[in-house]
């Protein structure tokens, strides 16, 4: 989401320069720093009011210090780190809140439990991103957090370490485990294989309902960009308002321009719940438009982008699996039930798991459940972004005017006439670039991906053809 939109305030940058911290075992280099606008203070750990992509740390969890599998130790090459534009968020709707009263003095909601589905191989970021080392384990906020980093410190002022799961594949359990260390053992669920987000969703569901059952459990991705985490958090609390009420409940994203790389909420008649002023029922979920269609429903000014959250109680969502894919349900509920009995968990996955239905929850239960009123949005005053390409990456780095953005060390890279266009120097050798528009170059020390900005969505096409030509490893 491009904070140079139409419809968005200019960026009012500021910069000083501060050690990176070594990230993947490779020196740091010196990059500027986002900080607030003048008129905005530095409070130091935690913000009132947290600007653009930075996110509280906390102490207790350290630095990120996973090393990527796919650069070499004998190139000196420097790990490209991406600056994030400070996001100023829009009002949305007639009651759109953001303002931090909400929560008086204590954040924490109780009975709300954290689900963070942490998968894919992020094929649209290669070979940046890889998959034993994917989108999420990496660092893209300049503050040394990589995004599942950042999506626990953002998340837990609304719950705790004991209420925050993730659900992960076997291959990236152990990095997870390294760079949350507060995070429980008994909360990291590992799925023996992906089964897409109704799966992951509704296995946490099924462990959390077993172990809570008046459970409120809230979906989000391990791999997004949030600014505004105060407009981010009471958007959540209002969500769990809602859910309470027995809704499916998602968190609508105010559309900055006619994307055609997301799926769209229309709005439907207002809800009246106490303490959830914009909560509305969802009217209908949209398929990803083509150009001419996402801007009629901009122009509409009834549609937001759906991010793929999720708020509700854990046992309703297992009666929604129920009533539309009972077989689902039924497998789920068993696992949950012997979950935290280590023998009975691994026969009864080994059993059930091969035979679930690879499905996202918006197919599954959020499109139904739609159509006779049972789910809610809740329209998002705060600013969002997948990272889903590297042009929407290359929307998120400072450049000079006319001028390619850089991810890494800009001395590596020497341009003349040349006009847009990312550039990522991972390899450590000179990239020269003479007469060139809006390309994507990505040199890491083992491959080299040339494309342009506008074809960036179709990496993946070229991610199949390696693996079909034999190139697994560098996959």
């Amino acid at each position: 989401m491009s904070a140079q939109s139409s419809g968005w305030p200019m960026l009012a940058w500021r910069g000083s320069y501060e050690t990176i911290a070594r990230c993947f075992g490779l020196h740091a280099i010196a990059l500027r720093r986002i900080i607030l606008n003048s008129s905005q203070g530095n409070n130091g750990y935690y913000r009132t009011s947290t600007p653009g992509f930075m996110t509280p740390a906390v102490p207790s969890s350290p630095q990120m210090r996973a090393k990527s599998p796919f650069l070499s130790p004998a190139v000196p090459s420097t790990l490209p780190t991406l600056s994030a534009p400070v996001h100023h968020p829009s009002p949305l709707g007639d009651n759109a809140i953001s303002n931090t009263s909400y929560f008086s003095t204590a954040r924490d909601i109780p009975g709300f439990y954290v689900v963070i589905p942490a998968g894919g191989a992020g094929t649209r970021l290669w070979p940046l991103s890889r998959e034993g080392h994917p989108k999420f384990l990496l660092d893209l906020t300049l503050k040394g957090r990589s995004l599942i980093q950042a999506t626990w410190d953002r998340l837990l002022p609304l719950t705790s370490a004991s209420r925050t799961t993730i659900v992960a594949g076997p291959s990236h359990v152990s990095s997870i485990r390294e760079q949350l260390p507060d995070l429980l053992s008994e909360n990291l669920f590992c799925e023996p294989t992906a089964k897409d987000s109704m799966a992951a969703i509704g296995l946490a569901a099924a462990i959390l309902a077993h172990r809570d059952p008046d459970a409120v459990i809230g979906s989000f991705a391990a791999d997004h960009m949030i600014s505004g985490d105060d407009a981010f958090l009471a958007a959540v609390a209002e969500a769990v308002e809602v859910a309470r009420n027995d809704y499916l409940v998602t968190i609508g994203i105010a559309p900055s321009h006619p994307s055609t790389a997301f799926g769209y909420i229309r709005l439907g008649e207002p809800i009246n719940i106490k303490n959830a002023p914009n909560a509305r029922l969802v009217s209908s979920f949209k398929e990803k438009p083509d150009a001419r269609t996402a801007a009629s429903y901009i122009a509409t000014g009834k549609y937001r982008w759906n991010a793929g959250m999720f708020v509700m109680k854990a046992v309703t969502l297992l009666k929604f699996l129920e009533e539309y894919k009972p077989e689902m349900s039924e497998g789920l509920r068993k696992i949950g039930a012997v979950w935290d009995d280590e023998k009975e968990r691994n026969a009864i996955l080994e059993k059930l798991w091969p035979e679930l239905e690879k499905i996202p929850i918006d197919n599954a239960v959020a499109e139904p459940a739609a159509e006779v009123g049972r789910v809610a949005v809740v329209p998002a005053t705060f600013g969002w972004d997948d990272v889903g390409d590297f042009s929407s990456l290359s929307d998120l780095l400072p450049a000079e005017a006319n001028q390619p953005r850089v991810l890494g060390d800009p001395s590596l890279v020497l341009t003349d006439q040349v006009a847009g266009g990312i550039v990522v120097p991972g390899s450590g050798r000179l990239i020269s670039c003479l007469g060139v528009d809006d390309l994507v170059i990505v040199d890491m020390p083992d491959c080299l991906l040339v494309t342009t900005r506008a074809r960036s969505q179709e990496v993946k096409r070229i991610v199949k053809k390696a693996k079909d030509h034999g190139w697994k490893k560098l996959l």
